[in-house]
């Protein structure tokens, strides 16, 4: 997993994700929105827990279905044990039919936990979401369901698209009340810069526009800054 220097990973947690995404645009230019940010579904359950910054760890599953060669979920718990930094775990249900058991409870919230995940993000449902608060997870998810049937995994480490976003293993992840928003590793640094400055831009039209004195003279004073 290629890394960043732990003040860059810091910085952006500092800021929410869409500073970051406004800072992004900074750096790179616009993007389609598949490869940027979530999509509306993608709902952050635990607020309280919010938000996370870490690097994506991914996975595929079944919750409602019973395969005869699932993969082995100790190589998927030793790639966030090991990979030594704060990981966000995302997970894909690829069941057929999708989203219609759970691929996310308690107990799993336990397990990431304690190997260094700090949240986990759902393509698909999550249950038992109060024991995940109290295991300390971060938690965001399309849905939620009461149970599953055989719950296996697919695979691990492999792109996989989540709330409309495709994530990479490897992936910074910045996550909040809005959803997720994605940084590749090779610009991180640089968005990282780059979303001081948009905050500071941000403040000075906070206060203009929330000055006590403020009119239709400062109004069309701002409209010529502008033009």
């Amino acid at each position: 997993m290629k890394k960043v220097p732990p003040r860059v990973l810091e910085t952006l947690g500092e800021f929410d994700s869409a500073t970051v995404q406004n800072a992004a645009i900074l750096v790179r230019g616009y993007v389609p929105a598949s490869v940027d940010y979530s999509g509306p579904a993608l709902k952050c359950l635990i607020p309280e827990l919010a938000p996370v910054v870490g690097y994506a760890v991914t996975a595929e599953l079944t919750p409602i279905s019973k395969r005869e060669d699932p993969a082995d979920w100790t190589e998927y718990y030793d790639s966030i044990a090991y990979a030594g930094v704060p990981t966000v775990a995302v997970l894909k249900d690829v069941d057929q039919p999708a989203s219609r058991g759970a691929i996310m409870g308690d107990g799993m919230a336990y397990r990431h936990r304690a190997l260094g995940c700090i949240g986990v993000v759902v393509d698909g449902n999550a249950r038992d979401v109060p024991g995940i608060k109290k295991a300390g997870c971060a938690l965001w998810a399309t849905g939620r369901v009461p149970g599953h049937g055989p719950f296996n995994l697919v695979r691990h480490n492999v792109p996989v698209v989540a709330a409309g976003l495709y994530i990479e293993p490897g992936d910074i992840l910045v996550c909040d009340g809005d959803g997720v928003t994605r940084v590749a590793i090779d610009i991180a640094a640089d968005v990282a810069k780059k979303a001081s400055e948009v905050r500071k831009k941000e403040a000075v039209l906070h206060r203009y526009f929330s000055a006590p004195d403020f009119d239709l003279k400062k109004y069309e004073a701002w409209k010529r800054q502008q033009r």
